[in-house]
């Protein structure tokens, strides 16, 4: 898992403008009105691993061997201090925006990234945002990834 996350945040490290990269251990939760991070943020997380039983191979550390699809959570988070209305200045709103470009930029480089050897490609899955009444923006973005005798 150390192996995953450090290659899959050297791989988003490629996407400029984001200031803030690391494992999720709650950076966004409970530290209001001060997160400990730089916006904008990206989070990564192993959120769900469910693994079958594929066998044994007596030559294989561990011998009893499984496979493993893993829930990944990327999160994406910025302080969003401007407006968006339509009125306001073109300028105004493309700072405002700009997460989402990100979060764009982000996907190109990752989906169908293979983080570790013997690991399949991530695969997004899901994309929700997240409601919050500190003026954070936040969304997850979910990729599944298969790993192969584990």
């Amino acid at each position: 898992m150390k192996e995953f996350l450090e290659n899959t945040q050297a791989k988003i490290n490629e996407v400029p403008g984001i200031a803030y990269i690391d494992a999720d251990w709650g950076q966004l939760d409970d530290y209001s009105p001060n997160p400990p991070v730089k916006w904008p943020c990206c989070l990564i997380d192993i959120s769900n691993i469910d693994f079958s039983d594929l066998g044994t191979d007596r030559r294989a550390s561990p011998q009893n061997r499984q496979e493993g699809i893993a829930n990944i959570t990327i999160t994406f988070a910025n302080l969003k201090i401007t407006n968006t209305s339509f009125k306001a200045p073109q300028g105004q709103k493309d700072i405002a925006w700009a997460l989402l470009d990100l979060i764009e930029l982000t996907h190109a480089k990752i989906h169908g990234f293979a983080p570790v050897m013997g690991s399949g490609r991530l695969i997004r899955k899901g994309f929700k945002r997240i409601k919050r009444d500190d003026g954070i923006q936040q969304y997850q973005i979910v990729y599944t990834l298969g790993m192969h005798n584990v």
